[in-house]
């Protein structure tokens, strides 16, 4: 007896041309075009969930850097003067510090240089 397959390819198509939901144009009518739409937003959340951690870093250190100039040193210094004296606090404490608690981020920055 043959395997006919119209309710899994039914079944396959819904999944597509829901996920393709909210996208413009033939992407939500025509299965081949909201494939190829799917498996293209799911390469771009993959990468992007990836590149996002790399985005918040560098926010973090330009941040950072702001507020060590305002305290007279620069990103550089403060960090490598923070390892010397074992005071760990990552990057994403001190950008809050830095935007939250200027006061506190400036105590920080006077016991890394004694």
């Amino acid at each position: 007896m043959r395997v006919k397959k119209g309710v899994t390819a039914r079944a396959k198509h819904k999944k597509i041309l829901k996920a393709a939901k909210g996208m413009q144009h033939n992407r939500t009518r025509s299965f081949r075009l909201a494939k190829q739409a799917v498996i293209r937003a799911l390469q771009y959340a993959y990468r992007d969930r990836r590149n996002k951690k790399r985005d918040l870093r560098s926010l973090w250190i330009t941040r950072i850097n702001a507020a060590a100039r305002i305290n007279g040193t620069t990103y550089g210094k403060l960090i490598s003067s923070l390892k010397a004296n074992k005071i760990e606090l990552d990057r994403k404490i001190l950008s809050e510090l830095a935007v939250n608690e200027p006061k506190a981020f400036g105590e920080i920055v006077k016991s890394a240089k004694n």
